[in-house]
């Protein structure tokens, strides 16, 4: 029981997409100022009153690190409002509702914009230690003859043999497996069939259907335009707020 109500007001989202084996065209900071800027557009308050944005991502690119203080600024919030970013696997989103919750019973905050995002296609591909190895003698030599000899020495196994990041980040590094292979494992201990689990789907499915046809989520279940055409062709990439 909270010390005082907390609410919900209204939610947006982008459509899940496939990876179709290669980067997709959106980076997460896309994805989440695209969901945000249609969120905020319908409210009666302007994004500069906001107290704070909250992101949860699990795998953020390399140059948005802290994709909630950047997705705030690209989504119109100002810079003086904070915008931070809580990690927490695939829990990242619902941990973003639980400190911005956390934050207001606090008394720090009144008005949070929390949610998750991810753009794991985007995941990188990283080099080996024996690559990185490599690319470190290199840039240490300095005549074309040692360049040249070092080039002589280019380990293309290693090269060929990249770290995959998304199965790096999917392996737990305590037990070494995989997310899937610990869900098969739970499946089998716990004795949960395919139809156990498709009736599961199916339920939730045609709750989302039933609270569309109340009237509780908004057109198209909330979602924001879609960012594939029919045929899916990305379409242009969303541009920074100025």
């Amino acid at each position: 029981m909270y010390a005082k109500p907390i609410y919900v007001i209204d939610g947006a989202r982008t459509p899940f997409l496939k990876a179709n084996n290669r980067p997709g065209v959106f980076a997460a900071g896309d994805l989440a100022t695209q969901a945000g800027k249609t969120l905020l557009a319908r409210q009666k308050f302007a994004p500069q009153e906001l107290d704070e944005v909250i992101l949860g991502c699990a795998a953020p690119s390399v140059d948005e690190v802290n994709i909630g203080r950047v997705a705030a600024l690209r989504m119109g919030c100002g810079e003086k409002v904070p915008g931070w970013t809580v990690m927490r696997n695939c829990a990242s989103g619902m941990q973003a509702l639980d400190s911005g919750v956390n934050n207001i019973l606090a008394g720090r905050s009144n008005l949070v914009l929390a949610g998750g995002v991810d753009a794991l296609s985007r995941a990188p591909l990283l080099y080996n230690d024996r690559m990185v190895n490599w690319f470190s003698d290199f840039a240490q030599k300095r005549s074309a003859g040692e360049k040249a000899g070092q080039f002589a020495k280019l380990p293309f196994g290693a090269l060929l043999n990249p770290v995959i990041g998304i199965m790096k980040g999917l392996t737990d590094p305590m037990v070494g497996l995989l997310m899937g292979q610990t869900a098969e494992n739970l499946a089998h201990r716990f004795g949960i069939t395919r139809g156990q689990m498709d009736a599961y789907s199916v339920r939730s499915h045609r709750r989302v259907g039933a609270a569309q046809d109340a009237g509780h989520l908004a057109a198209g279940g909330g979602e924001v335009e879609a960012l594939y055409d029919a045929k899916g062709r990305g379409r242009d990439r969303v541009v920074p707020a100025a």
